[in-house]
């Protein structure tokens, strides 16, 4: 398959003229003519050194491209005379209307999109059938260089559909061709007084081409209620008036009596607007005669399109208008632009939405941002201000940024755009926060109100009665958008009754100033940014703004509370979502407890009880620079419970990023406090979490006498749910250093608790405590029970997260049995429901997960993909500990490729964080993972050493590793015996016992690096 060319090409379009009336009354001869014709097209671009971008994709149309113009000119002229010496099937000859244009074109997926190609294929579309039309470039670029007996006469200079610049065009000539044309049909020619725009319209083709079918005049001759009023509706600066322009355009040729535009924002007068209308169309009538009546005599019988545009501040009399002319002239119709609908019977509405926009949590290139109407139109308007502006790689995310920052609203980022005379795309993005005062500049020739943002803006506001203006600065304290509920116990008092708030919040809906979206049957209310800090000044200006703030402050700390006390019922995914939903509001109100005197402490209360879904939805490293934050704040210093459980929520934040060290400062605070306020069931929880941390470093000893401290206090009060908890924490313990015995006979004594409580979420899990214990022993079919028996428990709870947990631990057994596809189902139902649920790192576990299968499977090509799926996760979250996990997995598959070098580097960086977080256990692993490599590609000796270090090590810290692992060393220790020898064998274990940590850890560093 060929390549298609890219950069400064020329483009041939291709058409049958009258192709519709063909196919209707000749279908079968017009299919084989078809195929013909194209056939003929094909064989002349290729003849010439072009490329057949489309043929018969797009209805009767070919697209070519040519690197040459002179190419592309000899190939309509040839194409042109043997499209006219052919026989055809039909009645009449088939006749192809062309057009040739060139100009530069990036090609997308496999097709062009440029001006010049929009520009070619509007030039077709003024050509008769057997016509070619030649652009003014093409002309200059082929001087000298045209094909024998071909010429080029000119016929005019005509103003195109797009609105752009008059082109002069060229009609191909040749003696073996028709040259008896009628006049061309371009704007010249047509009734209209469509303004010529200055620069190109950018985007919203399938918008277009939507609405341009509502108003076809033949395209409705069937339709069972046809559109006679279509009004575009959007917030100021949306591109309203421009998008209807450009449909007006589009439709000049349907409308016998033209189309039509009429501007109504400088009219303040509604009894003036039929004599606007009629000014407009230079409609004259008698004196003694009403304008309206005049106006309808000369209109009943025409075929036109009006274009009303601006009507918000004149809609009674915009919708008295429409109604009355609509029913009196059935061939006219109406396209209107305004901030709400006119509200008359049979009137079509359409909201203009701001332009697409890249998402920012993506990476791309500068290639990719233009893909985006929004930066699109920033990058098309900022090189007719600054020609030397070129967009990097570097500078698309900031681009990507200021375009979301200013809502993909069209006239807000061609102000901005206006900018780059002086400012750089950062300096513009930095300064956002003051737009009102950057976003000026426009067009000395546009209106007033479109000069600058804030005149936009402030027109709309004025229309608003008093109720609407003062919900409108009331709304702007939320962050992300709202519920009505929640608007309406924030905004709600003795100036709005509660009541009122669902009206007005409507009445700010249809005027554009709020958006309504529905998702999963529920509707949530937003603000552009832009609109939000409008309202806000207006909010300061009012001096309600701290009351406002206050009121949001309570309102979402309520949400947090209710949220923390019920996130592991079965409303679990509704919280998660919920909360989701209303982060930003959540931010926002924390960072008004930062700046208000007295709030620090409200702001520790809604943090503390966000721990839990900051740690589900992978939000640790914000998080924690929230709890910063608010901890080190002089008004949060007060030891209070509210204190100790956000220190205990940002030690567990940092207990789950693998920072051992800085969990644990905040755990000990966090229990000193409680033993200060004789909080008997917080201390033994604080000392629970601080035997987690222990445990994960090794300490099992430590963590053992932490879990009896913390049994004790619980005891002495009769906790038994504590107790459960505890019994669950110092089984794990025990597991972890493989003492197994003990850790099923605690497990079992926790299950006993659970159950006589009546806890179906405690006894879920200490069964699944109690089924990893049994699966590390090799017992798979009493832990597989266990493990069905929690998930039946779970379901039955709508646990989605004790349930895709459990659905992970039965994948686990069945990928241990060798039954890989069983494993792989299960562990990707585990994933989707984590994904549901937006638990990140449950997500990242699963994907690892799926990564072993992928390997025990030899499909080393997947489980790539899924090892760099769930690193990518926890490199996002800042989960260290499971960094240092997916670059093992990375080096051992590494590994088993037989990429020595690739595996060693991966060690190393897992080596490096694995000693910054002080994991133990880890460690030793790795030194495992280390003689393997070794053994496999090194030295059988060194690999001997690490192996032996690896055995004491684990004496020492009490945690041998699981008996599969213990299975798997043994056999590779029996290969190393074999290579070396009796006597070189055991003279490598004795060197590698008397290793320190340190020193195995040095060797293991020292051998990775020389390779």
């Amino acid at each position: 398959m060929f390549s298609l060319p890219t950069g400064t090409l020329a483009f041939l379009f291709t058409d049958i003229a009258g192709s519709t009336q063909l196919w209707d009354t000749q279908h079968a001869a017009m299919k084989q003519a078809h195929a013909r014709q194209a056939d003929i097209i094909a064989a002349g671009v290729t003849a010439h050194n072009g490329h057949v971008v489309r043929d018969r994709g797009e209805g009767d149309s070919t697209f070519s491209v040519f690197a040459a113009p002179a190419d592309a000119v000899a190939a309509a002229c040839d194409i042109q005379r043997a499209l006219l010496a052919e026989e055809w099937p039909t009645d009449a000859p088939l006749r192809v209307r062309a057009s040739l244009h060139v100009g530069p074109a990036e090609l997308r997926e496999g097709d062009y999109n440029s001006t010049a190609v929009n520009r070619c294929a509007r030039l077709r579309s003024l050509a008769a059938g057997g016509q070619t039309l030649v652009s003014q470039a093409v002309t200059l670029m082929t001087e000298g260089m045209l094909p024998q007996g071909v010429t080029l006469r000119s016929l005019g200079t005509h103003r195109l559909k797009d609105l752009e610049r008059p082109e002069e065009i060229f009609q191909l000539c040749h003696a073996e061709l028709p040259d008896d044309f009628p006049p061309l049909r371009s704007l010249n020619s047509l009734p209209t007084n469509l303004p010529q725009q200055l620069n190109r319209f950018i985007g919203r083709e399938a918008e277009i081409r939507q609405l341009t079918a509502l108003l076809h005049p033949h395209d409705q001759k069937s339709a069972s209620s046809p559109t006679h009023l279509l009004t575009l509706i959007g917030t100021g600066g949306a591109g309203k008036t421009r998008l209807s322009l450009q449909i007006g355009a589009e439709l000049l040729e349907e409308y016998a009596d033209g189309v039509w535009l009429v501007e109504l924002a400088a009219l303040s007068e509604p009894a003036l607007l039929p004599q606007t209308v009629a000014a407009t169309m230079e409609i004259r009538g008698d004196r003694n005669r009403p304008v309206m009546e005049t106006l309808l005599e000369h209109l009943k019988s025409r075929n036109l399109l009006l274009l009303l545009d601006n009507c918000e501040h004149l809609l009674d009399a915009c919708a008295r208008f429409a109604e009355t002319l609509l029913r009196a002239c059935p061939q006219v119709k109406i396209l209107a632009t305004s901030r709400e609908a006119l509200n008359i019977a049979g009137e079509r509405v359409h909201r203009v939405a701001s332009l697409s926009l890249p998402d920012v949590r993506q990476p791309f290139t500068a290639d990719c941002v233009t893909q985006y109407e929004a930066p699109l139109l920033f990058m098309e308007r900022a090189t007719q201000v600054k020609e030397s502006f070129v967009l990097t790689d570097e500078m698309a995310p900031t681009l990507a940024l200021l375009c979301h920052r200013l809502d993909g609203i069209p006239l807000a980022i061609e102000l901005a755009a206006v900018r780059m005379r002086s400012l750089s795309i950062p300096d513009i993005y930095n300064r956002l926060d003051q737009r009102f005062r950057l976003l000026t500049g426009g067009g000395r020739t546009a209106l007033p109100r479109q000069q600058t943002l804030r005149a936009l803006i402030d027109w709309s506001y004025d229309l608003l009665s008093g109720s609407e203006r003062l919900l409108l600065a009331r709304l702007s304290v939320f962050s992300g958008g709202w519920t009505l509920t929640r608007a309406e116990v924030v905004c709600a008092d003795d100036r709005i009754e509660e009541w009122e708030v669902l009206d007005l919040l409507s009445g700010l809906v249809d005027k554009s100033l709020v958006l309504a979206e529905e998702s999963q049957g529920a509707i949530r209310y937003r603000m552009l940014e832009t609109i939000s800090q409008y309202g806000a000044e207006k909010l300061r200006e009012s001096g309600e703004e701290t009351m406002l703030r206050e009121r949001h402050r309570d309102c979402y700390l309520a949400l947090a509370e209710e949220a923390r006390a019920n996130l592991n019922g079965p409303e679990q995914a509704n919280l998660l979502e919920t909360l989701e939903a209303e982060h930003n509001n959540l931010r926002q109100a924390m960072v008004f407890c930062l700046q208000e005197p007295g709030g620090p402490p409200t702001g520790l209360r809604i943090a503390g009880a966000l721990s839990q879904f900051w740690s589900i939805r992978g939000h640790s490293a914000e998080a924690r620079r929230r709890f910063d934050a608010l901890l080190a704040h002089p008004e949060a210093q007060e030891r209070t419970q509210a204190r100790a459980l956000a220190l205990n929520g940002a030690g567990i934040l940092a207990y789950n990023q693998g920072d051992y060290a800085a969990a644990r400062t905040l755990i000990e605070e966090s229990l000193s406090i409680r033993k200060e306020l004789q909080d008997t069931v917080g201390v033994s929880r604080s000392l629970s979490n601080l035997g987690l941390i222990a445990r994960e470093q090794g300490e099992y000893a430590r963590a053992h006498a932490l879990y009896e401290e913390s049994m004790v206090g619980l005891r002495a009060t009769g906790d038994k749910l504590g107790i459960a908890i505890c019994l669950f924490n110092q089984g794990r313990n025990a597991h972890d250093r493989s003492d197994y015995a003990l850790a099923r006979s605690i497990h079992q004594e926790g299950l006993a608790i659970w159950k006589e409580l009546g806890d179906k979420s405690g006894t879920a899990l200490a069964l699944n405590g109690l089924g990893i214990v049994v699966f590390d022993e090799g017992d798979y079919a009493f832990a597989r029970s266990l493990y069905e028996e929690t998930l039946e428990i779970q379901r039955e709870l709508k646990d989605g997260l004790g349930i895709s947990n459990c659905l992970n631990n039965l994948g686990t057994i069945a990928s241990a049995e060798g039954d890989y596809a069983l494993a792989r189902s299960q562990f990707e139902e585990s994933l989707a429901i984590k994904r549901e649920l937006g638990d990140r790192q449950g997500s990242a576990i699963a994907c690892n997960n799926l990564g072993d299968v992928a390997c025990g499977e030899h499909d080393y090509l997947l489980a790539r993909s899924l090892y760099e799926q769930s690193l990518a996760i926890r490199r996002e979250i800042g989960d260290r500990k499971g960094i240092a996990g997916s670059l093992n997995s990375l080096a051992n598959l590494a590994r088993l490729e037989a990429d020595p070098a690739l595996s060693r580097s991966l060690y190393l960086e897992s080596l490096a964080i694995q000693q910054e977080i002080g994991d133990k256990p880890g460690l030793i692993g790795f030194l495992e993972g280390i003689a393997s490599l070794q053994l496999d590609f090194g030295s059988a000796a060194q690999a001997t050493r690490l192996w032996a270090a690896a055995e004491r090590l684990r004496e020492e810290f009490r945690t041998p590793p699981i008996w599969r692992l213990q299975k798997e060393i043994a056999q590779d220790l029996a290969r190393a015996q074999e290579i070396l020898g009796e006597e070189a064998f055991w003279a490598a274990r004795i060197e590698g016992a008397a290793l320190s940590m340190e020193q195995a850890l040095d060797l293991a560093q020292k051998l990775l690096e020389s390779g």
